[in-house]
């Protein structure tokens, strides 16, 4: 009988679990579980974890996958709000050579938005809002401009709700995207979004309550800016003249990202906002995540 691999007391199961997983074959996924192995089993032993709240954990990680379906991923939000999405954006995407900042893609993208025009209105039905125009122009890191670029775009609504969640907004409303021309450049008309709370309903809001952090994110919108032969943007440009800027529960603000919401007051006419914010991408990979919701 082989007893190699038997426990000897606490000291030796991190050895041992090492010892069972030793043989996978694939040298990346033996490496990430090797290094998860050894700073959870790190952090057992730092902080004493006790039983009760190892439980705590587990019902937790539990909570977090039965909260998630087609319309709500839990998942995603609870890595928002303890900044590993954010961490994972900035190490994967540096800014070494002027590209675009990058950001998290959140738990609200959908990945089949329609095919807009450029200049044509995201705010479906009788959306409610302030007018907000949104233009700008997409270039390589030569400073020339890409055609053929797409520009994903999606928002909450002034009420703060994404069309998912809000049975008065029609399907897909704040959503879409747009193909830029020769100059690069692409342009749609909105609705001044809001800051808005994220979901607290699931496992994610009671640890917010019991850390006793507030659930808002700041003004702004998510684009997603790719071409065939450019590495995908995923990024939000944020209002510079919202409240919780320098507190997003989500971490997702930096300061390349917050864009000028500029208010306009022609004499005579309804207010309205613009935003003009370029993108620069790098030469890389075409690709797109997993879409959070359907």
């Amino acid at each position: 009988m082989n007893t190699a691999n038997i426990i000897d007391g606490e000291a030796s199961v991190t050895a041992v679990a090492h010892a069972a997983m030793a043989r996978t074959p694939d040298p990346r996924l033996r490496q990430l579980v090797a290094a998860f192995v050894d700073h959870m089993h790190a952090l057992i032993r730092e902080v004493n974890l006790t039983e009760a709240e190892f439980d705590t954990v587990l019902k937790f990680v539990t909570d977090i996958g039965q909260q998630t379906n087609d319309a709500h991923n839990e998942v995603v939000l609870a890595a928002d709000v303890l900044g590993i999405s954010t961490l994972v954006a900035l190490r994967n995407n540096p800014q070494n050579q002027g590209q675009s900042a990058a950001a998290l893609l959140g738990p609200f993208w959908r990945a089949a938005a329609p095919l807009c025009a450029n200049g044509d209105s995201i705010a479906r039905g009788d959306t409610p809002g302030t007018p907000m125009q949104v233009f700008g122009q997409v270039r390589g890191l030569d400073g020339q401009p890409i055609c053929g670029a797409k520009v994903d775009v999606w928002q909450a609504s002034p009420a703060g709700l994404y069309e998912n969640q809000d049975e008065q907004q029609p399907e897909m409303n704040l959503r879409g995207y747009f193909i830029t021309g020769e100059d690069g450049r692409y342009s749609f008309r909105t609705v001044r979004p809001s800051g808005y709370p994220v979901p607290t309903h699931g496992a994610v809001g009671v640890l917010l309550r019991l850390q006793q952090r507030h659930c808002m994110r700041p003004a702004h919108v998510h684009f997603m800016v790719s071409h065939p032969r450019c590495k995908t943007l995923i990024t939000q440009v944020f209002a510079d003249d919202c409240d919780h800027l320098g507190s997003d529960v989500s971490f997702g603000v930096t300061k390349p990202l917050v864009g000028r919401f500029v208010r306009h007051t022609p004499a005579g006419e309804d207010e309205y906002y613009t935003l003009n914010y370029d993108f620069v991408l790098e030469a890389g990979e075409s690709c797109f995540p997993e879409a959070p919701i359907k």
